[in-house]
């Protein structure tokens, strides 16, 4: 009798565990997969769904969860704050990530959002080794998942750029980028003294080379493309050596004289190649079969060297999404086969979205300029030196902001708020800007709705500058031809945010969502910790799985 009351409650106490062992093993993913796509407008979802194949985009849209309404909730929209502010859950004002690059008065130089000079290059070239996350003030979702597990999980980020790899990488995970002179994927001494053999074996592939021995053309008939602008036109930069910006591009012929292997950036191969280097990351490292939740973060810069040069209403453009759509469903079906359907999680979004090419919209009739900035700060320059005396009263101009000379204001024995004030007014006498703000208003009030809310959220009050300017829509600076990004209007703003695979239900809301919600949401998917700055809430129809 004895023996038969063991073995029952041996019996029991396997149940037991094994329900225990399959509710810990479900708690998280195997494997989350970021995706962000550079420049990459929500519109783009519909513009070009009737060529998307059913796997691609499609299986995102129509399997996932889309917030249909999701913003950039700061200024200015570029590609360093983005990756920073999705992975940090939180705004250039706490994270630090101010710009691509900015200015800093104590340097009296313009640094770059991921420089470090105390590392340096594995593999690549040296001047493009001196990367790392440092300049990050906050913790990433990807560090939050380390935490976690002990830093037993592991966090790879991949891009063509430097800092859309190693942002979403955050302080304890790892990053590769491209080389455009070498034409190899690199590392900085910041994570490996060595590349690993798996990646040292991707170089060895010799993949750009053989991507630009080929001519792009377009993956339909070229008359099909109707979605925009004709293929040829006075909008778009056309590549050196062409007298058009027309297809096909002999990418073997104009390779020497557009950055040589650097051309790839600028092509649909760019993407290509990172989607290679994801598939061998996910080889080499065994990314989500090792028990642990590993997290892949993928960039893709050649849509925003794509879209700068010819404009969101090009053939180039459309075609480069329709074969990125391609790519992600390959890309899916692999991990399906590899990981197990449903059993990793995907969410898709942009770093920023782009402002119509100006000469485009002006041809159309609709409003639109571009701002001279050298006019407008020699006549700046004239009015400071009038009204408070001879001396270098503007230190720089960039990203849309006034950095003044605050010693020289000290000597002189001026306001410094007087000065910004002047300044400010003065700057709306030019065609193109449409409002002014000073940095001792951002810092002294709070501002809750609007633009001025927006550049508050991208104000660090360390770091900023000490005019804010905002242009008129559709207005951009020194535009001649191709386009950019950086504003607070809803072509810069408006974004994906979709999720999908593990645990998400299909569905969609038009509710108003931010990008700082991401992070937040994944922190309560995989069961962590909130990124330690983050702002942004857990999107709840993501997560309120009925």
């Amino acid at each position: 009798m004895k023996n038969l009351f063991v073995l029952a409650f041996l019996i029991l106490s396997h149940s037991v565990f094994s329900q225990d062992s399959k509710s810990i093993s479900q708690e998280r993913p195997k494997l989350v997969i970021g995706i962000v796509v550079d420049q990459m407008r929500q519109e783009y979802f519909y513009r070009y769904q009737d060529r998307f194949v059913e796997g691609g985009f499609k299986r995102l849209m129509n399997e996932g969860f889309m917030m249909k309404n999701g913003h950039y909730n700061y200024i200015p929209t570029y590609t360093g704050p983005g990756h920073a502010s999705v992975y940090t859950g939180t705004t250039p004002a706490t994270h630090g990530i101010i710009g691509n690059d900015w200015y800093v008065r104590s340097l009296g130089r313009t640094i770059y959002c991921a420089e470090d000079s105390t590392v340096s290059g594995v593999a690549g070239s040296p001047s493009g080794g001196e990367i790392s996350p440092r300049n990050l003030l906050s913790s990433t979702i990807t560090d939050e998942l380390m935490f976690a597990t002990g830093k037993r999980s592991k966090v790879v980020g991949v891009a063509i750029k430097d800092r859309g790899a190693a942002l979403p990488a955050g302080h304890l995970g790892d990053a590769y980028w491209y080389d455009a002179k070498t034409g190899e994927f690199m590392t900085s001494t910041y994570y490996y003294d060595e590349l690993p053999d798996w990646a040292k074996a991707f170089n060895a592939r010799k993949l750009p080379e053989k991507y630009l021995s080929e001519t792009w053309e377009t993956l339909f008939p070229l008359e099909s493309y109707v979605q925009g602008a004709p293929d040829n036109n006075d909008f778009e930069s056309p590549f050196i050596g062409m007298e058009t910006p027309t297809f096909p591009y002999d990418l073997a012929a104009l390779k020497e004289n557009n950055g040589g292997l650097g051309l790839i950036s600028t092509t649909p191969y760019g993407n290509t190649l990172t989607l290679d280097l994801a598939y061998a990351a996910l080889e080499g490292e065994q990314l989500g079969k090792r028990g642990e939740t590993d997290f892949l973060a993928v960039s893709f810069s050649s849509t925003d060297y794509i879209g700068h040069r010819f404009g969101p209403s090009s053939v180039e453009v459309e075609d480069n999404y329709l074969r990125l759509d391609r790519g992600l469903a390959d890309f899916f079906d692999h991990l399906d086969k590899e990981i197990g359907e449903g059993e990793y999680l995907v969410f898709l979004t942009a770093d920023h979205g782009v402002a119509d090419v100006v000469r485009y919209m002006q041809s159309e009739r609709v409003a639109a300029g571009s701002l001279d900035t050298r006019f407008v700060l020699t006549q700046l320059r004239g009015f400071t030196n009038q009204h408070f005396g001879e001396g270098n009263w503007i230190l720089n101009y960039s990203n849309e902001q006034v950095f003044l000379n605050r010693s020289l204001a000290e000597e002189k024995g001026l306001s410094f708020g007087e000065l910004q004030k002047a300044v400010a007014d003065f700057m709306l006498r030019f065609d193109g800007i449409k409002e002014t703000y000073t940095g001792e208003d951002l810092r002294r009030l709070e501002y809750t709705k609007g633009r001025k809310s927006l550049l508050q959220m991208g104000f660090n009050h360390k770091a900023s500058g000490d005019v804010m300017v905002i242009l008129e829509p559709a207005w951009l600076s020194n535009s001649v031809r191709g386009t950019t990004h950086g504003t607070g209007y809803t072509y810069d703003t408006h974004v994906p945010i979709v999720f999908y695979g593990w645990g998400i239900k299909p569905g969609s809301s038009s509710r108003y969502a931010t990008i700082t919600d991401i992070a937040p949401t994944l922190s309560m998917l995989l069961h962590t910790r909130l990124p330690n700055g983050a702002s942004g809430q857990p999107i709840g129809e993501v997560l309120d799985v009925e």
